[in-house]
C-alpha cells in the first residue's frame, strides 16, 4: 500500500521549488502515495420521533434509529478487524455542507479557515520565510504521469487556494453555492459543527449512516455493482487517472449536493464527491474493545507518517477511481493529517438526540 509524504519533508519540499502564484509549482519529491488511504498533507506540500431536525445552520437532518451493525472492510487491512458495534439514534445532516452554508457561518463569526492563515516560520524552520504563504492543495492533472507512485504530479500547493477561492485567486464561488465547500482542515469543520450546534461524527456513525440499513456486505454502499440500472450512483473519477476524466458522471469535480440517488436513510453523497472529516484519531487497525458508540482510539498514529495528527475521512472523492483510489467502497477508511486542506475535503455534522 502506498504512503502520503510527510509533514517534516514539507521544508525540504520547499528548499528545493517554487510554489505556485509566488511561485509553488509541482513539487518532486519521489515517494509513494495513494490518495485513496486519504489525502495530500497540507504541508506536505505546502427514541424520540422522526421528524425534521436542523441547527443553526438550518440544513436538514435525518433521524438514524441506531442499532448493531458490522463495522470495516476485509477488503482493506487498515479496515480491519471487521467487528459489530452498537449506535444509539443520532441525527446526521442528510448532505454535506456546502459553500452557501459555509459563507453564512463565515459571516456571522468571522472565522477564518487554517488555508487563510499566515504560517508561522518556527514551524518550518530553514524554509525561506517568503514562501510560507496562506493556501491549500489543488488538484491539477498533468498531461502525462510516470507512473503512479509520486502523488505530486497531480497535486499543487496553491497560494491563495481556500474555501472562497478553490482553485486559487480569481476562481469564485459563482454558481457553485450548493456544491460542497473544500479547503477545509479538521479545526475548520469542527469550528462549524459547534457553531451549527452539532458536532462531527464518528467513524462508526459515519459508516452506519452510509449503509443505509442495507448492504452489509456489500462491496458499494449501494450494493455489488458499480452502476444501477446504467446510472452513476456516487462523483467519482472515470477514465484514465489522474490525466483524462471522461466525466461520465456528469462532473469533473465537485457536484452539487443531493446530485446522485440518496442511500437507504435518504443520505446523499455518502461515497465519493468529497471525503468527509470524522471526529476519529486515525490508528491502521481497530480496537475491538468498545463495541457501544465507540469514539476511536485517544491518539493518532500513522506508521507511514508517525509524527503526523491525523484524523479518519470517510466517503472517498470525486478523485477516486479503481485504477488508483477504491476507498469510496463501503467500509473503507481514509485519512488526513489535521491542518492540510485541499479540494476534495469537506464534512457533515451529526446531533445527539436528546430525549425530553
Amino acid at each position: 500500500m502506498m504512503k502520503i509524504m510527510s509533514l517534516s519533508l514539507f521544508k525540504i519540499v520547499l528548499l528545493s521549488v517554487p510554489l505556485l502564484g509566488t511561485g509553488l509549482g509541482v513539487f518532486s519529491q519521489q515517494l509513494p502515495v495513494c490518495c485513496s488511504e486519504g489525502v495530500t498533507s497540507r504541508a506536505m506540500l505546502f427514541a424520540p420521533k422522526q421528524g425534521e431536525q436542523t441547527g443553526s445552520d438550518t440544513s436538514k437532518m435525518v433521524f438514524v434509529k441506531g442499532g448493531t451493525f458490522v463495522l470495516g472492510s476485509s477488503r482493506l487491512a487498515d479496515a480491519q478487524p471487521v467487528h459489530e458495534v452498537s449506535i444509539s439514534d443520532f441525527w446526521i445532516d442528510e448532505h454535506e455542507v456546502t459553500n452557501a452554508q459555509f459563507a453564512a457561518f463565515v459571516k456571522a463569526t468571522g472565522y477564518l479557515t487554517v488555508a487563510e492563515r499566515e504560517l508561522n516560520p518556527a514551524d518550518y524552520p530553514g524554509v525561506d520565510p517568503d514562501l510560507l504563504v496562506p493556501g491549500s492543495a489543488v488538484f491539477s492533472p498533468p498531461h502525462h504521469v510516470q507512473g503512479l507512485h509520486n502523488y505530486i504530479q497531480w497535486w499543487q500547493y496553491v497560494a491563495g487556494a481556500s474555501w472562497k477561492h478553490p482553485e486559487g485567486p480569481g476562481s469564485t464561488l459563482a454558481g457553485r453555492e450548493n456544491h460542497p465547500v473544500v479547503h477545509v482542515a479538521y479545526e475548520d469543520a469542527a469550528a462549524y459543527a459547534k457553531w451549527a450546534g452539532k458536532r462531527l461524527p464518528t467513524e462508526a456513525e459515519w459508516e452506519y449512516a452510509a449503509k443505509g440499513g442495507t448492504h452489509i456486505y456489500a462491496v458499494y454502499y449501494w450494493g455489488d455493482t458499480l452502476k444501477k440500472d446504467g446510472a452513476w450512483q456516487a462523483n467519482i473519477f472515470q477514465g484514465t487517472f489522474p490525466t483524462t476524466n471522461s466525466k461520465e458522471d456528469g462532473f469533473e469535480g465537485t457536484a452539487p449536493v443531493k446530485t446522485f440517488p440518496p442511500n437507504g436513510y435518504d443520505l446523499y453523497d455518502m461515497a465519493g464527491n468529497v471525503w468527509e472529516w470524522c471526529s476519529d484519531y486515525y490508528q491502521p487497525s481497530y480496537n475491538t474493545q468498545d463495541r457501544s458508540n465507540p469514539k476511536g482510539p485517544s491518539s493518532a498514529y500513522d506508521p507511514q507518517e508517525p509524527g503526523q495528527v491525523k484524523r479518519v475521512q470517510r466517503g472517498g472523492s470525486f478523485l477516486c477511481n479503481d485504477q488508483y483510489c477504491e476507498r469510496y467502497k463501503a467500509g473503507a477508511r481514509g485519512k488526513g493529517e489535521v491542518n492540510s486542506p485541499t479540494n476534495n475535503v469537506g464534512f457533515r455534522c451529526v446531533k445527539d438526540v436528546h430525549l425530553e
